[in-house]
């Protein structure tokens, strides 16, 4: 079984890293720090864009962990920008089989901004035919969630 934990956090110790290793804990897994990533947004041309090297790595595990810091009330603008790059060279239902887990963490979130994240991993799960086995925001979330692992 192939892991590959997509970090979103500019810091690549930090609490996003934490989560994960919480969740994958006693699992080997391929870390890939987005920070280490050239990635156009959607729709735009750069030199040396490295969307292709993520969806790569993407396209041989056979378990995602997404990871984001909460920034402005929502998933970081790394996560969202490689999540939308997905729309248009990966055609629907081409990742089934595949499991999904989102790491999302922020300082005192409230419900409503928990719910969006969790909305748009569903909505990712439902496009691409990933199975979303779910989110956690703490480490007690992410151990309980190392079950489906």
């Amino acid at each position: 079984m192939k892991i590959l934990f997509i970090n979103g956090s500019p810091n690549k110790d930090g609490n996003t890293k934490a989560l994960a290793d919480t969740l994958l804990k006693g699992h080997e897994y391929e870390t890939l720090n987005l920070v280490d990533y050239q990635i156009g947004v959607y729709g735009q041309k750069i030199a040396h864009d490295q969307f292709g090297e993520v969806l790569d790595k993407v396209k041989k595990a056979d378990v995602l962990a997404i990871g984001s810091p909460m920034y402005w009330h929502n998933i970081c603008g790394a996560v969202r920008t490689m999540l939308d790059r997905f729309y248009g060279p990966v055609a629907s239902g081409s990742l089934k089989g595949k499991k999904l887990f989102f790491l999302f963490q922020g300082a005192a979130p409230e419900k409503w901004m928990l719910d969006a994240g969790n909305f748009t991993m569903s909505r990712f799960e439902g496009l691409y035919g990933l199975t979303y086995e779910g989110m956690a925001t703490n480490k007690d979330e992410a151990a309980k969630l190392s079950a489906e692992v």
